[in-house]
């Protein structure tokens, strides 16, 4: 395979890539990767657009089966640590592994089966404005497998439905609210029962309420399909409600600066940290301030 066909599995919903996925619909999972709690472990990674190094020195491993948050304030590359983790980027330095080999200097048939586990949500869903609800989270099904036009139908009405969008398939992205249409790309990203699900900013745009419940359905995806997350917010609401572990981006220092539990962060020894999670306040001054007052 050259370089068109990973080309058209990275952009399988258009402009941005929505759905990649392997599993029970896909090519057959990379039987000869090593078993191992850690599903990713990036090593060493430094990110560079050039001469620009947006981040250096990144070294941490996502578990399987976690809700894993990639946090940090805006433009310190989140995305683009994102897209390293999915194939669109190639490290500057350093290697990403996933489930124990080498993704970043996998061989092309290598790449791609390791990508057909993948399952990738951007933000506002990325879905193809002329298809319907339907054929959108059919097209994975289409691209990369030659299953029956009825198994795919009885595929993407139980994608839809899991989604809490059963009887939708016929509507066209432009007649469903926001938070619906990222649904309908959630339910193209599971199309192909990936081992591991993307999401950039998925709350972004999003009421309280909608967000809330999107964040419910992301646990429910963990929960039902056995699957890892992987999610770029800078969200707190949903970093405490759902996340596992969490790895911190620091834009001054371009490295990471923490990484655990939201719980365990909230006492992180580095202060950046304990800012960004108390919405800009630190609660050790703050706690100091109250004490000199007295």
């Amino acid at each position: 395979m050259g370089k068109e066909k990973t080309s058209n599995l990275c952009v399988a919903s258009g402009a941005s890539l929505g759905a990649l996925g392997g599993g029970a619909h896909g090519s057959s999972a990379n039987k000869s990767a090593i078993e191992t709690d850690e599903i990713f472990k990036i090593e060493n990674l430094t990110m560079a657009y050039g001469d620009y190094v947006v981040m250096r020195d990144l070294n941490f491993s996502i578990k399987k089966g976690e809700i894993f948050f990639i946090m940090g304030g805006s433009g310190c590359g989140k995305s683009t640590l994102l897209r390293h983790m999915i194939g669109l980027i190639k490290p500057a330095k350093g290697t990403i592994y996933f489930k124990g080999e080498n993704f970043s200097d996998a061989e092309e048939k290598e790449k791609i089966s390791m990508l057909r586990q993948f399952g990738v949500l951007y933000q506002g869903g990325a879905l193809w404005s002329s298809m319907t609800l339907a054929e959108n989270v059919s097209l994975p099904l289409r691209e990369f497998t030659d299953i029956s036009e009825s198994d795919a139908s009885d595929i993407v009405d139980l994608k839809l439905a899991l989604v809490g969008l059963n009887g939708f398939g016929a509507f066209y992205p432009s007649e469903i609210s926001g938070g619906m249409a990222k649904r309908a790309g959630l339910a193209r990203a599971i199309a192909l029962d990936p081992s591991v699900l993307f999401f950039d900013e998925p709350s972004a745009g999003l009421d309280p309420v909608s967000s809330h419940r999107l964040d419910e359905l992301i646990v429910q995806m963990r929960d039902s399909l056995g699957a890892t997350i992987v999610i770029v917010s800078h969200e707190l609401a949903s970093i405490f409600d759902i996340a596992d572990r969490a790895v911190f981006l620091d834009a001054n220092s371009k490295t990471q600066t923490a990484i655990g539990s939201p719980k365990e962060l909230l006492n992180s020894d580095n202060k950046d940290v304990r800012v960004f999670l108390n919405r800009g306040v630190d609660p050790r001054e703050k706690t100091g301030s109250m004490k000199n007052e007295k």
